[in-house]
């Protein structure tokens, strides 16, 4: 319980634009978060490895390891911390790569602090209810396929399921909705469903009938 209490409020920022890094570092300091930032995605792995902080901001692009090797190499699939991708506008296609890695969502240049600072509030407080609810014992429906979704994907399908539209699911899991779009079409994808009534159906039939 310590160790958590001490990194509650701790963000780690990984960029190789020193601009980047400090214009970030100084609002989000300003916020009451404790920022550690890093140059690239090697200091960053041998800090990481002893504790994990509350959220990570990950640039896609730098020089040696990108932002997709780094997520890989992190396990960002199962990671306890939402990661957050920083991308141009033309990365669209990278995002969406960065998503299927395990990234919670991505942050588009050019932003501005508040944007920031509310989406990394939100991914926080979504983090911290879902750690809540698995300490409960909650556990999601079980369906044919449900072991080929990752967790969080699988948080997104009980919500489509539930009839949340794509901005009702964003908000309750603090990601953006153009995220859940991504997340939708994986699922999607996996489940071999071809529209959402697809799967809500999926859904609704339950695990495996006795054969």
């Amino acid at each position: 319980m310590g160790q958590n209490a001490t990194a509650a409020g701790e963000i780690h920022i990984i960029d190789d634009d020193p601009a980047v890094r400090d214009a970030l570092a100084v609002v989000l300091t300003l916020e009451g978060y404790h920022v550690t930032t890093f140059a690239d995605g090697h200091s960053f792995l041998a800090a990481v490895r002893s504790r994990a902080p509350a959220c990570i901001i990950l640039d896609v692009h730098m020089p040696g390891r990108s932002g997709l090797d780094i997520l890989k190499e992190l396990n960002a699939k199962n990671y306890p911390a939402p990661v957050f991708i920083i991308s141009g506008q033309g990365d669209i296609p990278m995002a969406v790569e960065a998503i299927k890695n395990g990234a919670f969502d991505f942050i588009e240049k050019p932003f501005d602090a508040e944007t920031v600072v509310s989406r990394v509030r939100e991914a926080i407080d979504a983090a911290s209810r879902r750690q809540s609810r698995a300490g409960l014992g909650e556990t999601l429906n079980q369906f044919p396929g449900s072991d080929l979704l990752t967790a969080r994907e699988r948080e997104v399908l009980n919500l489509i399921a539930a009839g949340a539209s794509n901005k009702e699911a964003g908000r309750q899991l603090g990601i953006s909705p153009r995220t859940i779009e991504v997340h939708r079409a994986r699922i999607m994808e996996k489940l071999g469903a071809k529209n959402a009534a697809d799967l809500v159906r999926i859904v609704l039939s339950e695990s495996p009938r006795n054969a």
